[in-house]
């Protein structure tokens, strides 16, 4: 009989049964690179809130309210459920200390930064209509209805062939900034910081990974720039576990 597994891993369910999320990938390539036993258990968008509130999570609060979200991990040694990537990063961090991936750096955080406001744009206009493409039945319903009432028009209004180059153009600059300071201590290894990977390389090669599930064109779009795909592919070795 198989060993339990230390985490289990509350992620988000694709049609391509892959992990596809964002954010639960920074996880994933964390529990991957400390080899940290796991098993995944995926949830449709509309049972995420029912079953992380019946695991007795609080749920995040922001601007915009209070939700559940994943991704979510039960420690099953001491029965401890966490929420949010941010947390559950620093509490893996705290408790499977080796090998170390740096949570925090200058140059991380200005990354982390800039990407957060370039990429938003492109994945808002590129990544995030075609997401709905590989959805269950169950949860296009849902992304369709609160993303639609969210942004005030149909999703498919935001892939006009126009538009969205009129997006990418605007950002062009942007991009290749980020990807170049990504760059900075290439002569000491292939990561954001020299020879070992970082939350911020899961954090650039998550995002990626996320886009190349949904659609493997815009992925291929944003590895045109520098940075991008060097981070990706130092990371793959993390990436082999998926689901």
């Amino acid at each position: 009989m198989a060993a339990e597994p230390d985490i289990v891993l509350y992620d988000l369910a694709c049609t391509k049964n892959v992990s596809f999320s964002p954010v639960v990938w920074r996880i994933r390539l964390m529990l991957n690179y400390k080899n940290i036993p796991y098993k995944t258990i995926f949830l449709e968008f509309p049972d995420i809130e029912p079953t992380l509130k019946e695991l007795g999570l609080v749920p995040a609060t922001s601007a915009s309210g209070s939700k559940y979200t994943v991704p979510a991990i039960q420690h099953v040694p001491t029965n401890t459920y966490i929420m949010d990537s941010l947390p559950i990063a620093q509490f893996l961090e705290t408790t499977y200390p080796s090998p170390p991936v740096p949570l925090t750096s200058g140059l991380g955080l200005e990354i982390e930064t800039k990407a957060r406001g370039v990429l938003g744009k492109a994945i808002y206009s590129s990544v995030m209509p075609r997401e709905i493409h590989i959805l269950s039945p169950r949860s296009q319903e849902y992304f369709r209805r609160t993303r639609e009432a969210s942004i005030g028009h149909r999703l498919e209004d935001l892939l006009d062939d126009d538009k969205e180059k009129q997006v990418w153009d605007g950002v062009s600059d942007a991009m290749a900034a980020v990807g170049e300071l990504m760059l900075t201590h290439k002569a000491d290894g292939p990561f954001v910081l020299g020879a070992q990977p970082s939350y911020t390389d899961f954090f650039i090669s998550g995002s990626l990974q996320s886009t190349r599930v949904i659609d493997e064109g815009v992925f291929q779009r944003m590895i045109r720039y520098p940075g991008y795909g060097e981070i990706y592919e130092a990371c793959l070795p993390y990436m082999e576990r998926r689901n």
